[in-house]
């Protein structure tokens, strides 16, 4: 039984950063529900590779892990009605619409919290509720190049770089989340009150300016590409192997950057540390060093030092580490069809309530008829709804 068993979410969200949050709290044990059109099905669901004979894609397989699907044609009256009833059992709403469209479908805040005074309703959007920007269409690109972070990020010769992850998305935005939703969910706890949590993924990347952005706004001086300790102004960088590899190197205590510099053979470098005053020209120094090695003879040199020396892995080697697997970070799931999927687990461990991985994601509208019985309809109503379109 997971931490967050007794938890119900209604599952609004699509894309990226909506199912992956719910994911996670499903993951941990709540109960989620999601509602999705039958006509205009997540993108999701036709993303590749397909799951042989499963009939689903990867992505429905994974972020809809652990959670009932049905469809609902939200601009049908008589889907508001069935929302009504399902806040009697889900007191959790999680939408990802462009800022109104859930007010004109009759399923804002403002109205639903008279059906539930009790109802959190997280609202994730790319610029947030409020603002100039909160009708601006963006992705993930966007919100990081508004944020301030890639006019430090990158090399000064080639500007910014695109990182092979979605750091407004998933860990802005769908980190956020599951932060405010469980925050809300406490306070409710203290007093029997719901709220509305307004979730954007801009904010949250903003807000990673943590180092930079903080220093900045104490000193008034603009961080650089490649001007301080940490985003390669020092040391503390990638480098190139023999075999066209990288390792990486995140020696910034002496102790480390010591074990470093003895490792390669300069141990003349130790004084200077991880951020001399003549930094380009020991870097240079350090790059023909390292090239004259592969990475995995690196890897063995550095073996049992503390030198903070890493080899840049594929993303095959990273999964079959011996890191990840003894962390059971890799999991198999299983599928409708009593086959089973590997996935990526979820990230936290918890000693009494361990996740329960109930079963991969389903398609569009697995669980419509499910809910709607357990919400009192009755097959005729069912079927009569299916034929006029409610549930596309």
């Amino acid at each position: 039984m997971g931490p967050l068993n007794g938890l119900k979410v209604l599952d609004f969200t699509t894309l990226l950063p909506g199912p992956y949050a719910t994911m996670g709290l499903a993951d941990m044990g709540a109960d989620v529900l999601r509602i999705i059109s039958g006509s205009r099905p997540d993108l999701a669901a036709f993303a590749p590779p397909f799951i042989p004979g499963a009939e689903i894609s990867f992505a429905t397989a994974c972020l809809g892990r652990g959670k009932r699907c049905m469809t609902l044609n939200l601009k049908d009256p008589r889907a508001i009605e069935i929302v009504h009833r399902l806040l009697g059992r889900y007191d959790i709403l999680v939408e990802q619409f462009r800022p109104g469209v859930m007010e004109k479908l009759g399923l804002g805040y403002a109205a639903l919290r008279e059906i539930n005074p009790a109802l959190i309703y997280c609202s994730l959007t790319g610029y947030g509720q409020t603002g100039p920007h909160r009708d601006r269409v963006g992705h993930d690109i966007n919100y990081l190049a508004r944020s301030g972070i890639m006019a430090y990020s990158g090399k000064k010769e080639s500007g910014p770089s695109l990182t092979g992850m979605q750091i407004a998305d998933v860990a802005s935005g769908s980190s956020n989340t599951v932060i405010g939703i469980l925050a809300a969910v406490i306070s409710r706890n203290e007093t029997g009150r719901g709220q509305q949590v307004d979730v954007s993924m801009a904010d949250g990347v903003v807000a990673f300016n943590a180092l930079a952005g903080n220093a900045y706004l104490v000193d008034g001086n603009e961080p650089g590409r490649e001007d301080f300790l940490l985003n390669g102004g020092s040391l503390y960088d990638f480098y190139e192997t023999k075999d066209g590899g990288h390792i990486s190197l995140g020696a910034l205590e002496p102790q480390f950057f010591a074990a470093f510099c003895e490792g390669i053979g300069r141990p003349d470098l130790i004084a200077g540390g991880v951020l001399p005053e003549d930094v380009g020209e020991v870097k240079g120094r350090i790059r023909e060093t390292i090239l004259t090695k592969t990475r995995d003879e690196w890897v063995k040199i550095f073996e049992g030092t503390e030198a903070c020396v890493e080899p840049v892995l594929t993303l095959a080697e990273a999964l079959d580490d011996e890191q990840v697997q003894g962390r059971s970070l890799v999991v198999d799931i299983e599928l409708p069809t009593g086959e089973k999927v590997r996935q990526i687990a979820h990230p936290i461990i918890f000693s009494e309530t361990r996740q329960e991985y109930r079963t991969a994601g389903v398609a569009a509208g697995t669980h419509t008829r499910e809910v709607m019985r357990e919400l009192g309809y009755t097959d005729a109503a069912i079927e009569e709804f299916e034929k006029e379109g409610l549930f596309s």
